[in-house]
């Protein structure tokens, strides 16, 4: 299949995914996220393809967020039905789907894409990788799944620490949290992710499918936290704060008049082209916890 948004390779018995908007650093948009979806349950159902590895397109960005621009102008039951049918179509189902996806995070993994990295099997960052879930400077709440899959992963007083700052961590810090099983280097990064591919290729496709199931049934997406997430979500899009955030995010200048972390790369007093850089003026320094 052809996508607009979305590459795939597929080398032997392992496939590539890219999320291929590099110029927008990979951020997520309804179509990305409806081509995401229907790539992988074309590769779920190819039995020649025995792991998937998810990655971006660039050197920058894994996924660096939402592409805010497309929904800011949401009521509450348009946001409550953005958050459930990304879930549904893609988060969750990437979660259950029968052939592993490891997450290959090659930069920014930001708001939505790091909810998408945490919605896989497991995940790889290269030592750039940076990654944080920034919506409450918005004036919303991670609407994938990012509260309920971030305390199962690295605990429920680091999740609150990084959610309610809304900082982001480095690589080796997400490795200490037990966010990334392991950290490499940029360059190695897909060789190491075809390495562990390869040797999980190697084991029986039917135990592989039951180990997931069963590993996934202590930490069911249908548990009230998803729904609850969902709504709360929804809700945001009809406050003051979100509506000031997000018609604010694109004004993005630090007090030196540079982006923070070199996401965009404006010097002057303008509006960013990046959909993706979460800075707003006068909104003070990023925040890393720990």
């Amino acid at each position: 299949m052809t996508y607009n948004s979305v590459s795939v390779k597929v080398e032997e018995e392992v496939a590539l995914v890219f999320v291929d908007r590099p110029e927008k650093l990979n951020a997520l948009n309804r179509e990305t996220i409806k081509e995401l979806g229907e790539a992988l349950g074309v590769l779920e159902e190819d039995p020649k393809v025995r792991a998937i590895i998810l990655t971006g397109s660039g050197p920058k960005a894994f996924v660096a967020g939402a592409d805010i621009a497309e929904f800011s102008g949401y009521s509450e039951s348009e946001g409550r039905a953005l958050a459930a049918d990304g879930q549904r179509h893609l988060f969750d189902r990437i979660e259950t789907l029968r052939t592993p996806v490891i997450a290959a995070i090659n930069g920014f993994a930001l708001g939505g894409g790091l909810e998408l990295a945490m919605a896989c099997h497991f995940r790889i960052a290269s030592t750039n990788a940076k990654m944080g879930l920034p919506e409450v400077s918005l004036g919303v709440i991670p609407g994938y799944g990012g509260t309920q899959r971030l305390p199962m992963l690295v605990g429920r007083g680091r999740a609150m620490e990084m959610i309610l700052t809304g900082g982001m961590i480095k690589a080796e810090k997400a490795l200490e949290y037990g966010l990334v099983n392991h950290v490499t280097d940029q360059d190695a990064l897909l060789g190491f992710c075809r390495s562990l591919a390869g040797q999980v290729a190697k084991n029986s496709p039917a135990a592989i499918s039951s180990a997931i199931k069963a590993v996934n049934a202590g930490f069911s997406s249908s548990k009230p936290g998803f729904q609850a997430e969902i709504d709360a979500f929804g809700e945001c899009f009809g406050t003051a704060d979100f509506k000031e955030g997000t018609s604010a995010f694109r004004i993005l200048l630090t007090r030196t008049g540079q982006c923070p972390e070199g996401i965009c790369s404006i010097q002057t007093p303008q509006r960013c082209k990046n959909v993706n850089c979460y800075r707003r003026e006068n909104a003070g320094a990023w925040h890393e916890p720990g």
